[in-house]
């Protein structure tokens, strides 16, 4: 297999218990992301590496393919290493399973990113407004002029001097700053590296996986979309993608 969409999904969460079982008319979240890969990218097969039997019987009674994991895992990357070993695909692509709506540019943007000899790949949407670039639940990323990613972090960065720290978008067009998207693309040989690879010191301070290679010296490929997702984290953010959806479709 060349390219296969793995979308690691757990049961658990501590902002919002059970999200991806939530129903928004009347459909499981897990289900919503599942139904809008499936229109958005029907040329790259999908499966879901689930951690309980209960987000499993959901997907498999609407068709889709789910493989059972290591309930003990504590991050995405290893359950999608974990379902790859068994798939043997040579590019995955990572989809969150609370990011109903992703688009099939946003896919396509990463198989093209992986397959340009690289190890990892990832999206970032450019920073527009302050309260974002203030915003810790955002995560803000800067890349170098060949398009890899200096650094992510939940703080502001760049720090702008010349307003003292405020964001102005004419002022930062030198050194974009964009929000990362929580998608991503590996070659398989560095999906099973990252899984031996332990938390790295910044990764804890952050709480951010994606800094765990880049400590150990791997560069990240970063493509710009214009395309935001909204990603269901809280009960208030499954609240804004039910209007979302009932503005876009609204018999459905």
């Amino acid at each position: 297999m060349d390219v296969a969409i793995i979308v690691p999904a757990r049961i658990g969460s501590t902002r919002f218990p059970k999200k991806l079982l939530h129903r928004i008319k009347d459909k499981p979240v897990i289900v919503w992301t599942a139904d809008r890969i499936k229109k958005e990218a029907p040329e790259f097969p999908l499966y879901f590496a689930v951690d309980h039997e209960s987000l499993a019987e959901v997907l498999r009674r609407e068709g889709y393919e789910a493989i059972m994991t290591d309930p003990a895992h504590t991050c995405g990357t290893d359950r999608i290493a974990e379902a790859n070993r068994r798939l043997k695909a040579k590019y995955v692509v990572n989809v969150q399973a609370d990011e109903p709506l992703v688009t099939g540019g946003q896919i396509r943007q990463l198989v093209e990113l992986i397959q340009r000899d690289t190890e990892m790949a990832t999206l970032g949407t450019p920073l527009r407004y302050d309260k974002d670039y203030r915003n810790p639940n955002h995560v803000k990323l800067v890349c170098d002029d060949k398009g890899y990613a200096v650094y992510f972090s939940r703080s502001p960065i760049p720090y702008l001097r010349d307003t003292h720290g405020a964001f102005d978008p004419g002022l930062a067009a030198g050194i974009p700053v964009l929000i990362h998207l929580g998608l991503y693309a590996y070659t398989a040989s560095f999906l099973e590296l990252f899984c031996t690879l332990p938390p790295g010191r910044l990764e804890q301070v952050e709480k951010l996986e994606m800094l765990r290679p880049m400590e150990r010296g791997h560069r990240i490929r970063v493509g710009v979309t214009r395309e935001v997702l909204i990603e269901i984290d809280t009960p208030e953010q499954a609240v804004e993608f039910e209007q979302v959806v009932t503005e876009r479709f609204p018999f459905r």
